[in-house]
């Protein structure tokens, strides 16, 4: 039996590049679709998720590979993902990992490196490029380093706010919320505009992302 692929990239070329990478492994792999962005990728996920592996950019508008990941997790957690991606950073490295990844390759990785990562996983490893494997290991060795992983706080969320933010966390927009919690959309906005300010952010993809870290949804 293939195994179901489906790639989460807003870059038009790399995304090509990739689906050209698998399509040589076209007997053992099965290419399904492919998401412009975290949101987009989301909403085609919530009609297929018939799918094994996700290969996940980090860097991408409306929703971040990230938060993208943290969602796959929670409504999925049979799926797989791998991010796929040009950032070695520590950070990122890190939250991937908090986030549910189970493996980071680094997109300049040869075809042949990233079916083994695809096998691996299957298998039940975690594939990781060298380079991001010795970043890990520094970070386990210096846990004091990860200094990026905020304090818990208390940030007097209102019931009906935390339930707003839910709601954004899936993708939804003002009309949508509104139309759920029986409420007008100039109170979504409130809310959100409330929900920012408590927060300290100032867009959605932010306030999703701090919120999954403090455990607020």
């Amino acid at each position: 039996m293939k195994i179901k692929i489906a790639i989460a990239e807003d870059n038009d070329f790399l995304a090509a590049s990739i689906k050209e990478k698998l399509e040589l492994f076209e007997n053992e792999i099965e290419f399904k679709f492919r998401g412009k962005n975290g949101k987009d990728f989301l909403e085609k996920l919530d009609e297929n998720h018939n799918i094994d592996i996700i290969l996940m950019d980090i860097e991408m508008p409306e929703m971040n590979g990230i938060l993208a990941t943290e969602i796959v997790r929670q409504k999925y957690p049979q799926i797989k993902t791998i991010i796929l991606t040009v950032f070695d950073d520590e950070e990122n490295i890190f939250n991937a990992i908090q986030a549910g990844a189970m493996g980071y390759l680094l997109k300049d990785e040869t075809p042949n490196s990233i079916m083994d990562g695809i096998t691996m996983i299957m298998n039940g490893g975690a594939p990781m490029s060298p380079i991001i494997a010795a970043k890990s290991l520094e970070i386990l060795r210096n846990p004091n380093r990860v200094t990026f992983d905020e304090k818990k706080e208390d940030f007097s969320l209102s019931k009906r706010e935390i339930e707003v933010l839910d709601q954004l966390s899936q993708g939804l927009d003002y009309n949508e919320i509104s139309e759920n919690l029986f409420i007008s959309p100039s109170t979504v906005r409130k809310h959100i505009e409330n929900i920012y300010r408590k927060l300290q952010v100032n867009n959605k993809m932010k306030a999703v992302k701090k919120a999954l870290k403090h455990n607020i949804i």
